[in-house]
């Protein structure tokens, strides 16, 4: 019994001693668990201090970073706050330069549309100068080719304007300048020249009355021969020739003429060649005529025919007699009429009206 006892105390005492040692085991287990654990919690704080760190580190480069480009962005407003004043400003310029321009362009377009109608108005008045004057070409003149030149001065001036009644103004005028063109145009200018060349010569002419035996066609030729008796016998020759004179019995000798009569005579064929040449520029025809025919009948009778210069006197003289000089010459009133048409459609409305609707 004591020995199971002492057994029994053993095993206990050795159970004691097992669970001393478990637990001291434990213990130690424990407190390394907890050293680990420790440490384990320095070495995570200092990572996290060093964390910290870092990130305030770059906490503070990021701030200095946002600081400078906050800088930079306000600068940048700053700039843009100017820009837009001055955007504004400018704005402000342009608004009132547009409105400069508007009013200028309104006053342009308004002058504008008032030179055009000086313009029209000064061509419309232009062109009424130009048809009077052809007008009175035609009517008091009788000159064609000033008339014409007129016209077509007029046709021209015309030219650029589009309207009707500008088109209906030139399509007259076009009718009047074919009219004159097709007539029958005498060249008066070179008429009126020929008569006054004509008027110059008549003082070159020779009259009947002083004319002489022409030497030249009773000289023979001097023989050049040495025989003296056929050079005697045209010298006995030419003197009889020279003795008689052969005249025509057929017609009245003209008296002989004074030097005043010829003084007279000539200044009567002028006369009549510078009545002839007013009636040349007056379309006077049968006066023409007639004038030309009177200066004809004196130089023939008066004048020695056989004379070149006498000869060539008469065949201008008959030459010109042959021209037409006298031509109907159409009007120009339809064109004139519509001018003045033309013309009325420049006066304000108001002045057109009849003063008794003028009045209230």
């Amino acid at each position: 019994m004591n020995q199971e006892s002492n057994n029994d105390q053993a095993s206990a005492m050795n159970t004691e001693q097992v669970s001393d040692q478990s637990l001291s085991r434990r213990l130690k287990l424990a407190l390394g668990l907890s050293l680990f654990a420790v440490m384990a919690v320095i070495l995570l704080w200092l990572s996290s201090i060093k964390n910290i760190q870092n990130l305030e580190h770059d906490l503070a480069i990021k701030l200095d970073t946002f600081n400078e480009k906050n800088m930079q962005s306000l600068a940048l407003a700053k700039n843009a706050d100017t820009r837009s004043a001055e955007i504004a400003a400018r704005a402000e310029i342009l608004e009132e330069k547009y409105t400069e321009s508007f009013d200028q362009q309104a006053a342009l377009k308004a002058l504008y549309q008032e030179l055009a109608n000086n313009r029209e108005e000064r061509m419309l008045s232009d062109v009424e100068q130009l048809l009077v004057i052809a007008n009175q070409q035609l009517q008091l003149a009788g000159n064609i080719k000033p008339a014409l030149l007129a016209l077509q001065a007029a046709d021209t001036r015309l030219q650029g304007f589009d309207s009707q009644k500008a088109v209906q103004l030139r399509k007259s005028i076009n009718q009047d300048i074919q009219r004159l063109q097709n007539l029958p145009l005498a060249d008066l200018t070179s008429i009126s020249l020929k008569l006054g060349n004509l008027s110059q010569r008549v003082d070159q002419l020779a009259l009947v009355s002083d004319r002489h035996p022409n030497s030249a066609q009773n000289k023979i030729a001097p023989d050049t021969s040495n025989n003296p008796w056929r050079k005697l016998t045209q010298e006995i020759w030419q003197d009889i020739k020279g003795m008689i004179r052969i005249e025509r019995i057929d017609r009245p000798e003209l008296p002989l003429l004074t030097q005043e009569q010829t003084f007279f005579l000539r200044e009567n064929i002028k006369l009549h060649l510078l009545t002839a040449r007013i009636a040349l520029l007056r379309h006077d025809e049968v006066t023409y005529k007639s004038d030309l025919a009177a200066a004809q009948s004196a130089i023939s009778l008066h004048f020695d025919g056989r004379e070149s210069l006498t000869q060539n006197t008469l065949l201008e003289i008959k030459a010109l007699t042959s021209n037409h000089i006298s031509t109907e010459l159409p009007d120009i009133e339809q064109s004139l009429r519509l001018l003045n048409l033309y013309k009325l459609s420049f006066v304000p409305a108001l002045a057109r009206e009849p003063k008794s609707k003028r009045l209230p």
